[in-house]
């Protein structure tokens, strides 16, 4: 994996044509841009992300900007393609994705280091799909692609501000969720607990982070 302060000389590459290069860009923002679109689409995420890259491959020479402005150009494409499709799918309506027990989970510590890992797992992402829209996507962008705030704002039409608010109330209504379900599902010794108080302590951390 390429290390994220050489990002800038990857991209300045792949601009001029580099194919591996390019292939470097590709598997560092590939899986976050996928779990974006997740959120967007559901099952159509890896055939809007497909989409996605084609356009980025033909106007990469016209992008003007770094790793950080790279990231969030590719998240406004993905976005627009997902947009699309949720268009032309509008008179058939179906769940994001669904909802599924974080079973597998578990956190040995309580740092907001574990919450932004947490987040980044494909339960995590069918969990943050049922959050409202506004908040799911302010999730993504910000904790999964790695937008700042004014990044993210400018890819969603609002504010920075408006963006942090998004996040934090996202970020809350998350950590409810993972308490409810570890009162619903309590762990039963001697097996380790599926669900452990460390999770939610992490989002909690991740909430005083967003603010």
């Amino acid at each position: 994996m390429v290390a994220s302060e050489d990002l800038d000389d990857v991209l300045a590459a792949a601009q001029s044509g580099d194919e591996q290069a390019f292939r470097l860009l590709y598997r560092a923002q590939q899986p976050a841009l996928v779990r974006y679109l997740r959120v967007l689409v559901g099952e159509d995420a890896e055939d809007v992300a497909s989409e996605s890259w084609l356009q980025i491959a033909r106007d990469l020479r016209t992008f003007s900007g770094d790793w950080d402005g790279f990231r969030g150009w590719t998240a406004t494409i993905a976005r627009h393609r997902a947009m699309d499709l949720l268009r032309a799918r509008r008179r058939r309506p179906q769940a994001i994705a669904p909802v599924e027990f974080l079973t597998e989970m578990s956190a040995a510590d309580d740092t907001a280091d574990r919450a932004m890992e947490l987040v980044g797992t494909d339960a995590a992402v069918a969990l943050i799909a049922t959050l409202p829209p506004e908040m799911a996507e302010a999730v993504m962008l910000r904790v999964v692609v790695g937008l700042d705030a004014t990044s993210t704002g400018r890819i969603l039409g609002r504010r920075a501000g408006a963006v942090r608010t998004a996040a934090y109330r996202g970020l809350r209504q998350l950590a409810a969720k993972l308490a409810q379900r570890e009162s619903r599902h309590p762990p039963e010794p001697p097996r380790a607990p599926s669900w452990s108080p460390a999770v939610t302590t992490s989002a909690a951390a991740a909430l005083k982070e967003m603010r």
